[in-house]
């Protein structure tokens, strides 16, 4: 199958994306988890703050610090324990058990995997994994790293200002094994979730922060020890407390710096982990994606354009004047949950609405490598919303123009049932919903600038834009729960898309929800 059939198959059709026949074999499931075997452990602090509140930087940057920062952005938080009902038809019933994390994950199965360059007091200068199951770390390479991943990311950053780089990695057979080649559009959005947590984490632990999509991929898999027929970096994100370079014109300044000749410069390293799963079946279609989006030198990077396109709609809701939401990041994080089938039809204030639409998209503005400057583009990913009982505003589809804190009518309506007849399962029940959000970006992924790598980097946008919309729900007391088996060309349609030459890229049901009837316990120190 020719790589762009594969990718329009994935967002339209994917049963025709998909190899046929394919069933999980659930005995022989890997781990949601990655151990490394036979390598230094450094224990992490396990008394992690209970509230997370400031932004201001640390006066005192130690272990323990950056543990509890880890803890937060992708520890284990939750063990999930559950069973059938009695009267399921599923011939094997037995209990599922799943753990955790704040940052949710298609089916709970975490394809991503964070590792640190780390150079903090109390702990030797190197590269380590964060190993979420014990809440430690696993030492892979001792020694300083700065100007290797400063050539990397094509001398686009200082890294020797930085006290540490995060890299967030797939692991192609954790959530393969599940969803075959549809895994490939899930582990993008899993990688931005969980960039999206880090980055509001990092906001209230007083790290600055920056996201390059873009770096020589086998060199930074080399550093890592990683196979790239198993896993590969998705991004790296340095970390820092002090004035930093942070630069998009690195390729413009510095003579090219080619993957293959970097690499060469560290030993290679081949640490054993393991993955529990006996029998791992190919997944040709994925590797030839990763293999298609790698980048071999870094006079390759490039700097975009967003494609701020007018809606062409000019009957517009302007939203209520609202102040930016302060709240508690670890309590939003403790609270929210994804309600599906305990949806319950309320009245949703403008306030609330506005609220939500306002504090994702304002919070959304991040360091790039994509952008010429900091928070100066239209942002290439946008929300798109079908309401229903909000206060003082027509139930209709429209698109939420940030720049102008309105919304723009574009189909009016209770569209509700149109919406339930593109889903691929019965698990939420949209009559129970009074907002169903759709996050869109441009429909060819930016190939012409970036390539095949423009999927990925705009799925993981996505999924950045999800987790915000998340928090913030959550923060007003209300459940969202991403979907990614409904209709995109249904969704489209109804929004009038194709004029604008974008596409929906997740779908999120949000609004009032009841309390499930479950014992429910925390891994809260």
């Amino acid at each position: 199958m020719r790589l762009e059939k594969f990718l329009h198959n994935l967002q339209f059709d994917i049963d025709k994306a998909n190899q046929p026949n394919w069933k999980a074999d659930w005995e022989d499931a890997p781990l949601a988890y990655k151990l490394y075997r036979g390598l230094p452990v450094v224990p992490l602090s396990a008394e992690v703050p209970l509230t997370l509140t400031g932004g201001e930087s640390p006066v005192r940057l130690d272990l323990d610090r950056v543990s509890h920062f880890l803890w937060y952005v992708f520890g284990f938080t939750q063990l999930s324990q559950s069973v059938f009902p009695m009267d399921s038809t599923e011939e094997d019933s037995y209990p599922l058990q799943s753990y955790r994390r704040f940052a949710p994950s298609g089916g709970a199965l975490y394809p991503n995997e964070l590792y640190v360059y780390l150079k903090v007091e109390g702990l030797r200068d190197g590269v380590y994994h964060y190993d979420a199951a014990h809440h430690s770390l696993i030492l892979l390479r001792e020694g300083n790293f700065d100007t290797y991943i400063e050539r990397a990311l094509g001398n686009r950053c200082d890294i020797s200002s930085c006290f540490g780089v995060v890299f967030v990695s797939t692991m192609f057979w954790k959530n393969f094994f599940k969803y075959n080649n549809f895994a490939y559009r899930l582990q993008g959005l899993d990688a931005g979730v969980l960039i999206g947590q880090l980055m509001e984490v990092a906001k209230r632990f007083g790290f600055a922060s920056g996201v390059y999509f873009q770096f020589l991929d086998t060199a930074i898999n080399h550093l890592l020890g990683l196979s790239e027929q198993e896993e590969s970096v998705y991004s790296v994100i340095p970390l820092s407390v002090e004035t930093t370079n942070w630069s998009t014109n690195g390729r413009d300044l510095y003579e090219n710096v080619l993957s293959e000749e970097l690499r060469q410069e560290l030993p290679a390293i081949h640490p054993e982990h393991f993955d529990r799963s006996l029998s791992v079946r190919e997944y040709p279609m994925i590797t030839a994606m990763n293999e298609a989006s790698k980048l071999d030198s870094t006079w390759t990077f490039r700097v975009i354009e967003g494609r701020g396109i007018a809606e062409g709609v000019d009957s517009g809701v302007a939203l209520p004047h609202i102040e930016p939401l302060s709240y508690d990041l670890a309590e939003a994080c403790k609270n929210r949950f994804s309600p599906d089938i305990d949806f319950v039809l309320g009245m949703v204030s403008q306030q609330q609405l506005a609220t939500l639409l306002l504090e994702a998209m304002a919070s959304f503005p991040y360091r790039n490598d994509l952008d010429e400057a900091y928070r100066s583009c239209f942002p290439r990913v946008t929300i798109y919303n079908c309401l229903y009982n909000i206060e003082g505003i027509s139930n209709g589809a429209y698109y939420y123009d940030s720049t102008e804190h309105m919304l723009r009518e574009i189909c009016p309506g209770d569209h509700r049932l149109h919406l339930q007849t593109g889903m691929s399962l019965d698990n939420v029940n949209l009559l129970q919903v009074p907002l169903c959000l759709h996050v869109a970006g441009d429909k060819e992924f930016y190939k012409t600038e970036l390539g095949y790598r423009g999927y990925r980097i705009q799925q993981m946008e996505a999924g950045m834009l999800v987790q915000r919309l998340l928090l913030a729900a959550s923060a007003l007391g209300m459940g969202g729960h991403p979907l990614l088996g409904f209709d995109a060309n249904l969704s489209d349609e109804l929004y009038k898309m194709d004029q604008q030459g974008k596409t929906s890229l997740i779908q999120i049901p949000i609004g009032p929800y009841r309390s499930r009837p479950w014992l429910r316990g925390s891994l809260h120190s």
